[in-house]
């Protein structure tokens, strides 16, 4: 109990463990962090409290006046009291339940109670004032567009001022209506939330905007500066904050971790994984726990806010493409399945991952091309490493020839590999993804060749057609479930991939010339495989549907479109091998 208020107080996992505290926002209970909650516990000792006048707390008389952010913060230090009266505990807050956090990690009252703050959704009041004051100050173009970009977001907020209408409309339709609105715009499922004292917790929290907003925005605190780590997490798709509100967050917080993920607000119930792989790894290094978590949250490549920690499988991973892609994605923090027959090469991209930065890395041997194979790896890549956030289906083939040359043999080797092999990969993986209803990605790669056809290259570029065709359709299909599904369409890279290209029709010796021929072709085009790994980075971080690659891709493409018997023309051109 705090000033006459009942805190109602859940607690789970090991008492002995460090204790993480949760706080939940509006119009929210502690319900919103149950699936959160129960992940952590398996590593931490886990608390949840209803805000007060929310859920299983009472409320205070009168209500105006009750839930000031002084009287939050005493909340809160009488639970950390009570469940970890010797150690500083671990902070938690979304929505309003990060806005109060922040008051709560900025305060000196505070300062020794709180080893790190992980905030989502909910920005610091007094951060939010200075943001506003500067922009308004300096009334560039930009700072208007984002001034006027945040404050269409913040309709709710001025609605939430007026007299009785809140507690009205959550009373009464509103209330009813909330958890079918939650299930249309945030795709938020699951039994037990929202709670059935929603309608009544809803009216009660009206007063978090009444007693605190207006007042920190006249007055924003001129000292609130974060006395623990902190680690932002940023939904990109969020509906009621701009993510420019933390573009000055620096000045405020000298230990800044950000993260970024392709969500909507509500990412305690629709990212439930992500959360507590991020909160956990940041609070174990904080505690001076494992090297993968140290590294997990270090982590400063490009691209580190968005994919710290994820997991990230490639095929094709022994080298060329593959292998730059994979070691991207560990420089963004990423962990790594590599995946090749190659068992050597994809160890020793596992190896170079973890030098790079990826928290964790194996390599895998895996047949693309073979059904079963695909389904034992995948069946051991979820119940060893979890289930996959990126999947690049990367493995592939080179095969040149005229297609009279060209035996159901050759055909069958080629499409095995670059078209099944990626059939094999979204099957499998997708489904996982899709079954555990939290999102991902998964990208293909294709090729120019998919959309510039060769006299030289009908099998190929056949395979590399259905990919990008098959990348489309699987695109429209997973889009509502939050799966994005991107095609990579490279032009001449310098890879290995001329050194193992077969070519029909001739003679070994003659094929050994072509390739020796093609070597050279593509070492003085010399446009590194480093290029095409940054451009599949940006396009899961962008949700690209196609993207070429090199300037001679992205005119094959133009051409395609604007000029198709030019296309049809180029095509009949023999190549110079």
């Amino acid at each position: 109990m705090t000033g006459g208020i009942e805190l109602c107080v859940a607690e789970l996992g090991d008492v002995t463990r460090p204790t993480v505290v949760l706080v939940h926002g509006y119009p929210d209970s502690k319900e919103v962090w149950s699936e959160v909650a129960g992940r952590l516990a398996e590593r931490f000792h886990v608390v949840l409290y209803d805000v007060r006048g929310h859920g299983g707390s009472t409320a205070p008389v009168p209500l105006r006046g009750g839930f000031t952010l002084e009287k939050l913060t005493d909340d809160f230090l009488a639970v950390a009291d009570a469940v970890s009266p010797d150690r500083p505990v671990h902070l938690v807050g979304h929505d309003w339940g990060s806005v109060q956090s922040w008051e709560f990690v900025t305060v000196a009252r505070t300062e020794g109670r709180i080893a790190s703050f992980t905030s989502m959704s909910g920005p610091s009041l007094d951060h939010m004032g200075h943001w506003i004051r500067r922009r308004t100050a300096r009334p560039t173009p930009r700072a208007v567009g984002q001034l006027l970009g945040q404050g269409a977001k913040s309709w709710y907020i001025y609605l939430l001022h007026t007299p009785v209408l809140p507690e009205l409309a959550w009373r009464g339709p509103l209330g009813r209506r909330w958890p079918g609105i939650l299930r249309r715009l945030e795709k938020v499922h699951g039994s037990g939330y929202p709670t059935t004292s929603l309608p009544r917790d809803a009216a009660h929290g009206a007063w978090l905007y009444r007693d605190n907003v207006r007042a920190r925005m006249r007055g924003p605190r001129t000292d609130a500066h974060a006395h623990a780590p902190v680690q932002l997490i940023t939904p990109t798709g969020d509906a009621y904050l701009s993510e420019r509100l933390y573009d000055d967050l620096e000045q405020w917080v000298p230990r800044l971790t950000r993260r970024t993920l392709p969500a909507k607000h509500w990412i305690p119930r629709t990212r439930p994984d992500q959360l507590a792989s991020w909160i956990g790894d940041f609070v174990t290094a904080q505690e001076g726990g494992s090297a993968a978590a140290e590294a997990a949250v270090r982590a400063s490549g490009r691209y580190a806010d968005r994919f710290g920690g994820q997991l990230v499988l490639v095929t094709g991973a022994a080298g060329g493409i593959g292998r730059a892609t994979a070691l991207a994605f560990a420089e963004a923090g990423a962990r790594i399945v590599a995946v090749d027959l190659d068992a050597e090469g994809a160890a020793k991209t596992a190896e170079l991952a973890r030098l790079l930065g990826a928290p964790e890395a194996w390599g895998e041997v895996a047949d693309v091309g073979d059904g079963a194979a695909m389904e034992k790896l995948a069946e051991k890549v979820a119940t060893g490493y979890g289930v996959v956030d990126v999947l690049v289906n990367n493995a592939g083939i080179g095969l040149s020839g005229a297609f009279l040359d060209t035996t159901a043999e050759d055909w069958k080797k080629v499409l095995d590999v670059n078209l099944w092999g990626v059939i094999h990969g979204c099957r499998l993986f997708g489904a996982q993804m899709a079954a555990r209803g939290q999102g991902g990605h998964i990208v293909n790669t294709a090729s120019a060749a998919a959309y510039q056809p060769s006299r030289a290259l009908p099998a190929y570029s056949t395979s590399k057609a259905a990919v990008l065709m098959l990348s489309e359709c699987l695109r429209a299909e997973l889009a509502g479930q939050g799966i994005g599904v991107s095609a990579i369409c490279p032009g001449f890279i310098n890879t290995g991939i001329t050194t193992t290209a077969r070519f029909t029709g001739v003679s070994p010796a003659e094929e050994q010339r072509r390739r020796r021929k093609a070597s050279r072709l593509y070492g003085l085009r010399d446009y590194p495989p480093e290029k095409v790994a940054d451009a599949v980075l940006r396009a899961v971080v962008r949700d690209e549907a196609v993207v070429p690659v090199t300037p001679e891709a992205r005119g094959a493409r133009l051409l395609s479109h604007i000029a198709p018997r030019t296309r049809r023309a180029l095509a009949r051109v023999e190549p110079p091998l």
